[in-house]
């Protein structure tokens, strides 16, 4: 089998490599990851310029572009002999779930593969500092098990996100839907040295529908939170209304 690795922290970050040694016997592994961290980059690409591909000590290949871009040319630079059967993206550092998704890179990295109609599946670690990431690799690991021994049907695009604890104490393994979250914190306004004003985007919002059968639910249990996503943003109760509405224009 022949697996595609990504994420969006960055070819150095401890998650990668903890996924990419839990995944090792698995099958063949091609590693293709952002030069620096991406975080937040959602689903651009690189059109302005040339991107590089590089070799890392351990043999990681690495790009100084997005996560989408990683797996853009990982897929069509001819970096893999072959088709990958499965493309992965994480171990992120920190929870991606509801309206996260919109903006993660690491979601991103699966997606690209989704739209070149491969299965591919996002991993996320809940909360940010890699404690348990050996325990979130060994979930991870279940779940490409799972896909090799009985796959889903192609195209497959599954978002997990897993609680920071040990092994053990997982609560199991849920399907969920994605939640809500409020809106993210107000920008951080502060100025550089020369009086210049700058500004930080402010802290993701708390969430705001966190029931039952949520991600942010699931995960707040202790379970792994699996949930399959898809791309068709139409809003289709909206399309009776729209048609009447343009019908005078």
């Amino acid at each position: 089998m022949r697996i595609l690795v990504s994420n969006d922290d960055g070819y150095n970050a401890p998650g990668l490599q903890a996924l990419v040694e839990a995944l090792a016997d698995l099958g063949e592994l091609t590693v293709v990851a952002p030069e620096t961290n991406h975080s937040g980059a959602s689903n651009s690409l690189t059109l302005n310029r040339p991107l590089s591909v590089r070799t890392a000590a351990n043999g990681f290949l690495y790009v100084n572009g997005t996560p989408s871009d990683c797996v853009h040319v990982a897929l069509t630079g001819g970096l893999m002999e072959g088709r990958p059967d499965l493309v992965v993206s994480g171990i992120n550092n920190g929870a991606n779930m509801g309206d996260d998704t919109l903006y993660s890179g690491t979601v991103a990295a699966a997606t690209e593969g989704y739209l070149f109609g491969i299965p591919a599946i996002a991993f996320s670690l809940a909360e940010k500092g890699w404690e348990h990431i050996d325990s979130a690799a060994r979930a991870a690991r279940q779940v490409v098990r799972r896909q090799m021994a009985e796959p889903l049907a192609a195209p497959m695009l599954l978002n997990v996100n897993i609680p920071n604890r040990p092994f053990e104490d997982l609560a199991g393994f849920s399907v969920t839907r994605l939640g809500k979250r409020h809106p993210s914190e107000p920008v951080v306004r502060t100025t550089t040295p020369y009086g210049d004003p700058v500004y930080w985007i402010g802290p993701v919002g708390l969430a705001a529908d966190a029931t039952p059968g949520t991600d942010f639910h699931a995960v707040a249990q202790g379970a792994v939170a699996i949930t399959p996503l898809r791309l068709d943003l139409t809003h289709t109760g909206q399309l009776d209304e729209v048609r009447a509405w343009a019908g005078s224009i």
